[in-house]
């Protein structure tokens, strides 16, 4: 596969800093609250003014990206686990948000809805997505009765997110969805909000955890997936980011979410050795707790170690 011209990639090792703070802690004495810690972390991104900045969270087995664009807007995609929805919170309050102006909620598992709820109740909520699922496939789960019930009292009302919608185009930034393009799929993973983000020249994929019949489907509609960084579905699983679609995405970073030593052995060695075929560099949250990836429009730059919801 051709490769475009790599970038210069700039890695902030803010978990030194973290880490540092940790050892003077121990050593004098010292009690920190985990909200201290996390303030440290979050402290030490580094975002030039009129960039774009996107957070891959840690929150162990689960998805969670903020998107924060140049004029404030806040786009969130997935919210963690169950365990981590409290800790969520604090960490966007943390990152100076007020505010949620497009929730996304991929597919209704609860390693990406899991902590939605108290997003929803926490903040101010503009326009919220979610995939439309077969009646016959709904979730009765308490997660995402607690969603609902959340959205409900709020009085917000859900757009059923679809390949081929455009939700933002302003000023250079571009957020459009890519899939779902079929009424039903065997899996509900299959149903995931698959979400273009462009700032500029340089772009973003989510893929939630769209499986590889997702992803024919996406190639098969001629969309342009070209994406600077792919955010690998499913956790890296070897049943997504098939060997067509990362042919067709030319990603110059991926980044997998996924928790340390998880029961599902993600990500997968054969997703891993795929993208280190193809000359990707990788980013894991397993290994770097939340990454950070800023883009002034021409170039992306990373930073790692901001924090960890589960660590």
């Amino acid at each position: 596969m051709s490769k475009r011209p790599s970038r210069t990639v700039r890695r902030v090792s803010s978990w030194l800093v973290v880490a540092a703070i940790l050892i003077i802690a121990s050593v004098s004495g010292i009690r920190l609250h985990w909200n201290d810690i996390l303030s440290n972390a979050t402290d030490a991104a580094v975002i030039p003014e009129g960039s774009t900045s996107v957070y891959f969270i840690d929150v162990g087995q689960g998805d969670c990206e903020l998107i924060r664009t140049p004029d404030g807007q806040n786009i969130l995609i997935d919210a963690g686990t169950n365990a981590t929805g409290d800790k969520l919170v604090q960490y966007l309050e943390q990152l100076g948000v007020e505010q949620i102006d497009t929730l996304i909620a991929t597919h209704p598992h609860e390693d990406h809805i899991g902590g939605m709820d108290e997003v929803v109740n926490a903040f101010p909520i503009g326009d919220v997505y979610l995939p439309k699922v077969a009646d016959s496939q709904t979730p009765t789960t308490r997660t995402y009765e607690r969603l609902l019930e959340a959205i409900a009292d709020k009085g917000l009302s859900i757009t059923p997110g679809r390949g081929g919608m455009t939700i933002l185009d302003d000023d250079g930034i571009k957020l459009e969805f890519l899939a779902p393009n079929a009424d039903s799929y065997a899996d509900l993973n299959s149903y995931s909000i698959v979400a273009k983000l462009t700032c500029g020249q340089k772009s973003f994929l989510f893929t939630g955890d769209a499986e590889a019949d997702s992803e024919e489907e996406m190639l098969h509609a001629g969309y342009d997936l070209r994406s600077d960084v792919l955010k690998c579905g499913h956790h890296g699983s070897s049943t997504s980011t098939s060997a067509a679609f990362l042919q067709a995405v030319q990603p110059t970073y991926a980044v997998i979410s996924c928790g340390v030593d998880n029961d599902y052995g993600h990500p997968h060695r054969e997703t891993l050795d795929k993208l280190n075929d193809a000359g990707v560099q990788i980013y894991r949250t397993d290994e770097q707790d939340t990454i950070l990836a800023v883009c002034d429009g021409t170039d992306v730059t990373f930073q790692t170690g901001l924090g960890s919801l589960v660590k």
